[in-house]
């Protein structure tokens, strides 16, 4: 294999680790067989490549393969003709001599992994100075959390893609994303594309949860927020375990209740066995047979909690990327926003600021991760002065930054639980009605979805159980008149 050819490289980046000869031979291998793509892309990619050409060289390969065509010498030959961008080491005379340079397959499979490693070193090498001179010269301001916070980020980008990311792409690659994606959702059997809360009106209007969406699951207190975030939670975990797709897992951040506690809400959910009576102990031998049998088909679910009371934005980011690279990871769920503490501190910042920065910064983590992150948020008290009860986009707490950040905002309701909480005198008028309002919407709840960024916005109907705090898909009385 040769390396006598001089390329125009920095002379800075001649210090970094690199190896050409397998460069050479990797693409080479590739030109005389291009079935060897398939066995190295999820090794290695053109930001692996040290040598600026062979970057070039590669992402052709792979653009002409995915077009059908053969990838060779001489297909590559007129579009290299046209770029002039071999004529400093030869021209397409060196495509030839590439094809020459070629190994086997399984060498390729080895010389991939050796430019994969190289890169990740490069990156290192680079991050390493990164951090150094943030360390030193950033401003006073910038406290040491948010400097560790930012070089967590650019290593689980390293991590990732072998190189921190620049941030920048054609609007080509772009579009070529684009039309992958709607070429997945064409594929799919169902309307779902995203992640399934099997919560059929929701996913019908949703088309699942997306990857760098941010979902905001608002109410007020006893609407069942962490009730239904806890059922999407484990659908779509038990999606994940039944498909064994170790990248669905689940991280659920309880900053109000215990991991216990959460845990119990879903054995109950399951085991439709009241929560209260769980924890009491206020179980028959039938119960705790049942109960027992549920936490034996549960207990492989890719779901996980961390209950970490006050936690701070940057320590979600960073616990998300830990699990992400160590068990892969489907999407975040946070228990409640208005509870999470932001990155850096400042006496002088407004809670509407601090929210800001939060909601802000789980977006930018939902696009880092490429992940969809459902997060709760409070209502504010002015729902209970109006005699209209159903919530809007400015009940929310800090409404400003949550709507904007966000990409979907939906609204838990339940008008049983604000009837139940007026009830006239028994033997009135006013409780005959009350009570004929009552049975109409009881075991009811509506989830409002008031933002929706790509899709259209409207109102779906949820059954409640209240008694396993469990949520499920609505049907009317004319689809149970048609079951029977």
């Amino acid at each position: 294999m040769s390396s006598t050819i001089q390329f125009k490289s920095d002379d800075k980046l001649k210090e970094l680790p690199h190896n050409i000869e397998a460069e050479q031979g990797l693409l080479g291998a590739i030109l005389i067989n291009n079935d060897i793509i398939y066995d190295i892309l999820d090794i290695v990619n053109e930001t692996h490549f040290y040598e600026p050409i062979h970057k070039l060289i590669f992402s052709v390969i792979i653009k002409i393969s995915n077009k059908g065509q053969l990838a060779s010498p001489i297909t590559l030959k007129s579009y290299f003709e046209v770029e002039k961008s071999l004529e400093d080491i030869g021209g397409s005379s060196y495509l030839a001599r590439l094809a020459h340079s070629a190994v086997s397959l399984d060498y390729a499979k080895n010389y991939a992994q050796i430019i994969y490693d190289l890169s990740i070193r490069r990156g290192l090498y680079e991050l390493g100075g990164k951090v150094q001179y943030e360390a030193i010269e950033s401003e006073i301001s910038i406290g040491p959390n948010e400097l560790i916070e930012n070089a967590e980020r650019d290593l689980y980008q390293i991590s990732e893609k072998g190189t921190a990311s620049s941030g920048v792409q054609t609007f080509t690659t772009a579009v070529e994303e684009a039309v992958e994606l709607a070429k997945k959702a064409f594929e799919k059997d169902s309307s779902v594309v995203g992640l399934s809360s099997h919560f059929r009106d929701l996913d019908s209007k949703l088309g699942g949860f997306h990857p760098s969406d941010l979902i905001i699951i608002a109410g007020r207190p006893s609407m069942g927020k962490t009730s239904l975030a806890t059922n999407i939670a484990f659908n779509i975990a038990r999606d994940a375990h039944i498909n064994n797709d170790r990248n669905s897992s689940i991280l659920f951040f309880s900053l109000e209740m215990s991991s216990e506690q959460l845990a119990t809400r879903i054995l109950s959910e399951q085991a439709k066995i009241s929560s209260s009576d769980i924890r009491k102990g206020n179980l028959s031998e039938n119960d705790l047979d049942n109960l027992v049998s549920v936490s034996k088909d549960i207990l492989e679910i890719p779901l996980y909690i961390d209950d970490t009371p006050a936690i701070n934005v940057g320590s979600i980011s960073s616990r998300a990327r830990k699990l992400k690279r160590k068990n892969g990871l489907g999407a975040i769920v946070i228990d409640y926003l208005q509870l999470v503490r932001p990155s850096k501190s400042s006496k002088n910042e407004t809670r509407v600021l601090e929210i800001s920065d939060i909601t802000q910064s789980l977006k930018a983590l939902a696009k880092e991760l490429n992940i969809p992150i459902i997060a709760l948020s409070q209502l504010s008290r002015q729902v209970e002065q109006r005699d209209d009860k159903k919530p809007q986009l400015s009940d929310l707490r800090e409404s400003g930054s949550i709507e904007q950040d966000s990409d979907v905002v939906m609204f838990i309701f339940r008008e049983e639980y604000y009837l139940e909480k007026n009830e006239p005198a028994l033997g009135t008028s006013d409780y005959i009605e009350w009570q004929q309002k009552m049975e109409e919407i009881h075991g009811q709840a509506d989830l409002l979805i008031a933002k929706q960024r790509h899709g259209p916005t409207g109102n779906i109907k949820l059954s409640f159980e209240r008694k396993y705090t469990r949520f499920g898909n609505f049907i009317s009385k004319s689809e149970s008149d048609s079951y029977e």
